[in-house]
């Protein structure tokens, strides 16, 4: 490949936008992005306020984007919410054990080793990608709980999530999840 043809693939494809979702998608997306949010956020709140634990990292919020919103997505499937999340965090911790005092190398090796591991198990989840970050880069709760991280919240946090979309996506006839188990 020349170079041209190089820099003319960064100009994205003839596709056009990505097609409109209707108001009853879009309603049921945000019902259950809301609840299981609020779910993970209220059990957070009633069993480890105050500790330094946590349910809810930020991470959530992006796999909330792909079971809710996008339910059809292989991101969006159990196995990749799962393993996502529980495979980064193992790595997380890891990398922060072993390169934390270069933290800046820790990060990279967490995201990318993260990103890896899950091709390798079939377990894409991009949000996992921010799970391995932020058990590398959070705060010194989040390090001091080492591996603990990956039951709390990398394990407990997704399975919320994930029986609120088991019930949620459900609901109306026009939506089906998982699309797969494993």
């Amino acid at each position: 490949m020349n170079l041209r043809e190089y820099f003319k693939k960064m100009k994205g494809s003839t596709r056009g936008t990505p097609p409109r979702v209707n108001n009853s998608e879009i309603f049921w997306s945000w019902t259950g992005a809301f609840i299981g949010i609020a779910a993970v956020g209220w059990l957070n709140l009633q069993f480890f306020s105050g500790r330094d634990i946590t349910l809810l990292i930020g991470s959530f919020g992006a796999s909330a984007v792909l079971i809710y919103g996008a339910v059809r997505s292989p991101l969006a499937q159990p196995r990749n919410l799962m393993g996502g999340h529980v495979f980064s965090a193992v790595i997380g911790v890891i990398c922060w054990k072993l390169l934390g005092q270069n933290l800046w190398l820790a990060e990279a090796t967490a995201v990318a080793t993260a990103i890896a591991v899950m091709h390798a198990t079939r377990t894409l989840h991009p949000p996992g990608g921010a799970t391995a970050l932020i058990a590398v880069a959070g705060s010194p709760a989040i390090h001091k709980l080492g591996f603990l991280y990956v039951l709390i919240p990398a394990t407990i946090g997704p399975l919320i999530l994930l029986l609120i979309a088991l019930l949620v996506n459900n609901i109306p006839a026009s939506r089906r999840y998982p699309e797969i188990w494993f």
